[in-house]
């Protein structure tokens, strides 16, 4: 309890400095982490993916409506569904490109409870939503769009489509491993990565304004030259954080 009471004050620091001064808040994302029901696998990834300190930098709260897009098992979509709380609703967006184990695993997050948590499955580089949310978010994911071989995807429908679908003032977040500067989209089919200037033009041309980026999993070590399977930076690549706001 005293760590989680460390890092309690340290997100409430952070949350104060970027202008969010709910203690409440800082204490739904340290809670979350620290939810024992999560899977141990998930739990083992904290240290390195400092999801907390994320969630402070996204601004997410009780009660909001969010959008994880291509969740990957749902590490992301759990800590949502404890944040948002029994007010709020994450939903989870997948593709069905990638078979049906991997739609199996994020429907274990709902088969373990999370009443607030739905799933829908579309083609890939498409999705669906009821409603407007306040927080569109993807992790690790943005650079699969433009992978060839996944599928031809239409980047400013795509992100037309994510700024049509937030409420106004609503968050597109786009956190993804870092290709060295100049490269665009060329490394997303080699090496799974994206450079962040590319991705922040593209996100701009559709409408949005850019808020900031995070330095929180940024890594100078990493030279950006190895896929983000290698065994020699697997888990410990350079990545961005880039948030965006669509105009109130």
């Amino acid at each position: 309890m005293k760590k989680a009471g460390i890092l309690c004050a340290s997100l409430l620091g952070a949350a104060l400095t970027l202008g969010m001064v709910r203690a409440a808040d800082a204490s739904a994302w340290t809670d979350a982490v620290a939810d024992t029901s999560r899977p141990a696998g998930d739990r083992a990834q904290d240290a390195l993916r400092k999801p907390a300190e994320t969630m402070a930098f996204a601004g997410i709260k009780p009660g909001q409506a969010v959008a994880d897009f291509l969740p990957g098992g749902g590490y992301f979509t759990r800590l949502f569904s404890d944040v948002v709380g029994p007010s709020g609703h994450v939903y989870m967006l997948e593709t069905t490109r990638w078979g049906a184990d991997n739609i199996a695993a994020d429907q274990k997050v709902i088969d373990e409870g999370r009443s607030n948590v739905s799933l829908d499955t579309a083609a890939f580089g498409t999705f669906h939503l009821p409603a407007p949310v306040d927080l569109f978010w993807t992790s690790r994911n943005y650079h699969d769009l433009l992978v060839a071989k996944y599928g031809a995807v239409d980047m400013a429908a795509f992100n037309r489509h994510v700024y049509e679908s937030l409420k106004p003032g609503g968050l597109y977040l786009v956190l993804d491993h870092s290709a060295a500067a100049g490269t665009g989209a060329s490394q997303a089919p080699v090496l799974h990565r994206i450079d962040e200037g590319f991705v922040r033009r593209q996100v701009e041309e559709a409408g949005f304004k850019f808020e900031g980026s995070s330095p929180l999993l940024r890594n100078p070590a990493d030279d950006r030259k190895t896929s983000v399977f290698d065994k020699g930076i697997q888990g410990h690549t350079d990545q961005f954080i880039l948030k965006f706001r669509k105009p109130a």
